[in-house]
């Protein structure tokens, strides 16, 4: 197994997509430093961390110990927990048949799950003009979604077969079923499925991880909406 002697550099926030990668760092064990990365204030604009992620968005790391001994950084959550998994050996099969699986899902969650319930936020919370349409349909994408979601765990106690990044993926994301209308009664298999794994100890430091210092309330903070929303190519 490869052992890590140099901590991952993690640059990041306690956001859906964030929590992806504290859970898969916290489950894998290894050394890392969390680096807050204040999107409300800009910090993601800066050169340093675009020269990290050049998509301005959080998660990104930096392993010092990539690929032949050189540091290596990495953008995009999904490609972190691929990344993680395939140096580590862990939460990531070695049968291209069970790979296929868990890429399908890992890709199902960073193409559609958060997406789509991140514009269902957006429109029903953030955006300064109540659009029925555009609200009603992030909200029937977001039930659908859920209930793809809770086919997929009616006879597998994990999305994938085994517990893996398919499943730290979603976790984030679907833990805040109720911001968006969604309850035990509908999806019955997803919530017995966060029972499970929210029980795991890495999860729940996971989540945790940096909530020390509470996230912008972008409801009502105007500034950090200004920095967030609505942006051009710089």
């Amino acid at each position: 197994m490869t052992t890590q002697t140099k901590p991952i550099d993690a640059y990041s926030l306690p956001t859906p997509n964030g929590q992806k990668v504290h859970i898969m760092l916290e489950e894998l064990g290894v050394p890392w430093t969390y680096h807050r990365i204040d999107i409300g204030k800009g910090q993601q604009f800066t050169p340093e961390f675009l020269a990290i992620s050049p998509n301005n968005k959080i998660p990104a790391i930096v392993d010092p110990e990539g690929p032949g001994g050189e540091p290596i950084s990495i953008f995009e959550s999904g490609a972190i927990l691929k990344y993680l998994g395939l140096k580590f050996g862990q939460f990531y099969p070695t049968d291209a048949r069970a790979q296929v699986k868990v890429d399908e899902w890992l890709f199902w969650q960073v193409g559609g799950f958060g997406p789509m319930l991140g514009q269902n936020n957006h429109f029903s919370v953030y955006a300064p003009e109540k659009v029925p349409y555009a609200i009603k349909r992030y909200s029937d994408e977001t039930h659908r979604l859920f209930g793809v979601l809770n086919k997929q765990l009616a006879d597998s106690e994990y999305i994938a077969g085994d517990y893996s990044i398919a499943d730290i993926a979603s976790i984030g994301w679907a833990q805040s079923w109720e911001r968006y209308g969604i309850t035990q009664q509908d999806f019955p298999h997803v919530h017995a499925w966060l029972e499970r794994v929210g029980a795991r100890p890495a999860v729940a430091r996971g989540l945790a991880y940096g909530k020390d210092i509470p996230n912008h309330d972008l409801a009502n903070d105007k500034e950090a909406q200004k920095v967030l929303f609505n942006q051009r190519a710089r």
